[in-house]
């Protein structure tokens, strides 16, 4: 049932922020923040008992954790791109917005070198020579 609070806030905080963006713009994106972070606090929990989940059938499977590590780090980077993206782009900076997107695509790339280089050496591996 979290799902209908965070449908509530939501729909509360953009009524709100529609109301006040008329009269005081500025109270206006301070509503709009703090609903984006409360929202993100009401699912903090469920994505860290989805990450420890995972973690412990990778363990029981023998799956190098490295490889998970990084996955779970990528997919926090696009999060966290994502919902400070919007908040760029809900401040009217969507050219600031786009940089944000941007530095994380750049970031995830990086962070996935390592494991496309040990895939490429798997692969290689396996071809007889």
């Amino acid at each position: 049932m979290e799902i209908v609070q965070v449908v509530g806030l939501g729909l509360i905080a953009a009524l709100l922020v529609l109301i006040l963006r008329e009269y005081r713009p500025e109270m206006a994106m301070q509503v709009s923040l703090i609903a984006g972070v409360v929202i993100m606090l009401l699912v903090v929990n469920r994505i860290a008992g989805a990450v420890n989940v995972i973690t412990e059938t990778a363990v029981a499977a023998g799956i190098n954790l490295v490889y998970l590590q990084t996955l779970l780090r990528v997919i926090g980077i696009a999060y966290l791109a994502e919902f400070g993206a919007q908040i760029c782009r809900d401040a009217g900076e969507g050219s600031i917005a786009s940089r944000v997107e941007l530095a994380a695509k750049v970031i995830i790339l990086v962070m996935a070198v390592p494991v496309i280089v040990e895939i490429m050496e798997s692969v290689l591996r396996m071809i007889p020579r």
